[in-house]
């Protein structure tokens, strides 16, 4: 049985500590996406840390496998390693060319989204003035279409992630988001847009964040809660895990870029009075207890292991071909 977090983070520098990567692969998992951009990184930064990050797998054999197809995980989970993919958080590092796309698969990007948080060229963000997808954000679709990437939706404006489900010829996934009907946040997804991710024949990964559960403490509990919700609401074939774990590292930050402003990307309008820092994580070892908790719900042994990984492998042995 394979274990899938859809979403996860390092600090975004060359030179970050692998090893909060390791503690989820003694927890149980066996796939996990971390981020190497958002928005607001200039490419340069983005392309730093690609390298960075593919020479410390390139280096670690015996641990990591830089992960590009379905095989690829199932040959690390049964050799004891851990695979990896990238994840993109926001199409601004594509410089307005769907052309960027393919490269960035070939550099290990496995999935992205179009916009984080707010609005740009290519597609509406999820804390400003409702935007649709773009014409250009149309040929990015396709662009990530052609390559094989996993498109996902969260930090997507409601509209645009509509737009993005109906135009997408893959199904689409949500690799960090929660239901809105059990926590009214900007992040959080409307029943309509759970309902066309479903619709797409994708899947809707919970987060660990504690503003989107609404929970100081965050558990496996409380990330169950929300998954069986989903499950719910379109079927345990479409609810999947992706804590989005922060792992920072002291004496290693990410590097903002000149005239970063946090208070723009996260506003305080929404909730986010102090920028991250009031921002909570539940344990990584909520891994090894995610399974009894989601069977807590209701669910069967079987149906939480869909949630826990299997639901994210059919939609990438799909996808990723």
């Amino acid at each position: 049985m394979i274990h899938w977090d859809a979403h996860a983070c390092l600090p975004l520098h060359p030179q970050a500590d692998f090893s909060p990567l390791d503690q989820l692969h003694r927890s149980g998992v066996n796939y996990v996406s971390i981020n190497v951009g958002m928005d607001m990184n200039p490419v340069s930064q983005i392309m730093s840390v690609l390298a960075g990050f593919r020479a410390t797998i390139r280096a670690q054999p015996q641990r990591y496998v830089l992960a590009n197809c379905m095989q690829d995980i199932e040959d690390a989970a049964a050799s004891g390693k851990l695979a990896i993919g990238f994840d993109l958080e926001g199409s601004m590092p594509l410089l307005e060319q769907p052309e960027m796309v393919a490269l960035y698969k070939c550099l290990g990007v496995m999935q992205m989204h179009l916009a984080y948080n707010r609005n740009n060229s290519v597609a509406g963000g999820c804390h400003d003035l409702e935007q649709g997808l773009t014409p250009l954000g149309y040929q990015v679709v396709a662009a990530i279409n052609a390559a094989g990437m996993l498109m996902d939706c969260s930090h997507t404006g409601r509209r645009c992630s509509l737009d993005i489900m109906d135009a997408s010829s893959q199904p689409v996934i949500f690799s960090h988001a929660n239901p809105m009907a059990l926590v009214e946040h900007g992040r959080n997804l409307t029943d309509e847009q759970i309902r066309a991710c479903a619709a797409s024949g994708g899947v809707v990964c919970v987060s660990g964040v504690s503003i989107f559960l609404d929970s100081a403490n965050p558990s496996a509990h409380d990330v169950a809660t929300h998954a069986a919700y989903v499950a719910n609401l379109v079927g345990v074939k479409h609810a999947g895990i992706g804590l989005d774990i922060s792992f920072l590292q002291n004496g290693l930050d990410d590097q903002p870029p000149d005239e970063f402003n946090p208070d723009y990307w996260w506003p305080k309008s929404a909730g986010y009075d102090r920028g991250l820092l009031r921002i909570a994580y539940p344990p990584i070892e909520s891994w090894e207890v995610l399974s009894d908790a989601l069977q807590s719900t209701g669910m069967t042994p079987a149906e939480a292991a869909l949630v826990m990984g299997g639901n994210m492998m059919r939609v990438a042995a799909q996808v990723w071909g």
